[in-house]
């Protein structure tokens, strides 16, 4: 029977060879030391822009390859005390060994998280997008949960969140929103909520408290900063301006201050009715359009766009990311790694890390689809 000393050996060497996958070693070797060379080039600053993005791609890469280095030898060193401890009887040096391993596999997952964070906009702040689906009221009380759900989580995690646009329903909840996430990664954790969401309850809004389920969409890209170049020809873009909606002073409900771009040859579009200035929301969505525009250009590169285009689908049946059961039972399941949750409350207000490590180690592992059965 396996101890529980030898199962964290075994997790801190499957950490070690997915960080040494995903930096691919070699050649991440190779290119460290072209950039260390290159560093020592006395005219590399004569184009400072291009000086800056190098000395970052070194130092994420030193980061990393260190890291892992680190992690190797404290593995060697305490797995050879407590071989040496046992040799000799010593129970002290055992356990002291012991306890750093422990604290070892929580390192490494650390490391796994960071590594994960670790793409060309990843560090970028976010913008965040909640459609509701089909079924009205239901659906767009969803939505609104949904919403609340992701401003709960970016609280806790000490990020800024911005209310950009929202479209309250006729009734209850919201047909739409769009939200603006400031702080460090917060494209890089948010990425993997894209898609849609499933919820099942007994329906507050139905007389008969039968169970419906209901479903909307989740869309995250990245903000676009000053660095990159998106060029949009304002030709292919659709202008139009309407009254806000929702709370609001008298100005912003009496005048056309909102806006909202149609992008024609992608068809996407996007919307701000946050400023009291038209100018701003226009400027505000611009920088909008110039995201979307982006992120579908990363995805373009990322082995997981097929999964993730899903979320541009219809908004229902055999597109899901997750599912939340609150009746008859109590169960939120996420159907790409099969994560569960049995407090559904939790989830709801914001604890969303564990599904969010999940999903970012599934990419770094390759991203193969598995099976995973949805639940009823």
């Amino acid at each position: 029977m396996r101890t529980e000393i030898e199962n964290v050996v075994d997790e801190i060497k499957q950490a070690i060879s997915l960080l040494r996958r995903h930096l691919d070693w070699d050649q991440a070797i190779r290119r460290l030391d072209w950039l260390n060379n290159r560093a020592e080039d006395p005219n590399l600053w004569n184009d400072a822009a291009e000086a800056q993005k190098l000395m970052r791609e070194r130092q994420q890469l030193d980061d990393g390859i260190n890291g892992v280095k680190a992690l190797e030898r404290q593995l060697t060193d305490n797995v050879e005390l407590i071989e040496m401890g046992e040799e000799e009887g010593d129970q002290e040096i055992v356990t002291e060994a012991e306890n750093a391993l422990k604290a070892l596999k929580t390192e490494a997952g650390r490391l796994q998280v960071e590594a994960m964070l670790s793409g060309e906009a990843d560090g970028n702040d976010t913008y965040l997008e909640v459609h509701s689906g089909a079924g009205g009221t239901e659906s767009q009380d969803w939505a609104n949960m949904l919403l609340r759900m992701y401003i709960r989580w970016a609280e806790k995690q000490g990020f800024k969140v911005e209310v950009l646009e929202v479209h309250e329903g006729e009734e209850a909840g919201i047909k739409s929103a769009t939200i603006h996430v400031k702080g460090h990664n917060a494209y890089g954790w948010l990425k993997t909520e894209s898609g849609v969401h499933r919820l099942v309850r007994i329906s507050p809004y139905d007389s008969n408290a039968r169970r419906h389920t209901s479903f909307s969409s989740v869309w995250v890209y990245p903000v676009v900063d000053d660095s990159i170049q998106i060029d949009i020809n304002e030709s292919d873009c659709r202008i139009d301006t309407y009254r806000s909606s929702g709370a609001g002073g008298q100005h912003v409900n009496t005048t056309d201050s909102a806006v909202r771009i149609t992008h024609i040859p992608s068809g996407i579009v996007v919307a701000c009715q946050q400023e009291r200035s038209q100018h701003k929301n226009r400027a505000k969505a611009w920088d909008m359009l110039r995201a979307r525009l982006y992120e579908a250009e990363l995805k373009k590169r990322e082995e997981a766009a097929n999964a993730e285009a899903a979320s541009k689908t219809d908004i229902g049946w055999g597109h899901q990311i997750r599912s939340y059961v609150l009746q008859p039972y109590q169960l939120v399941k996420d159907l790409r790694t099969g994560v569960e949750s049995t407090d559904p409350d939790s989830v709801l207000n914001g604890g969303l890390n564990e599904f969010m490590e999940a999903a970012l180690a599934h990419r770094i592992s390759g991203g193969a689809d598995v099976e995973v059965a949805d639940i009823d």
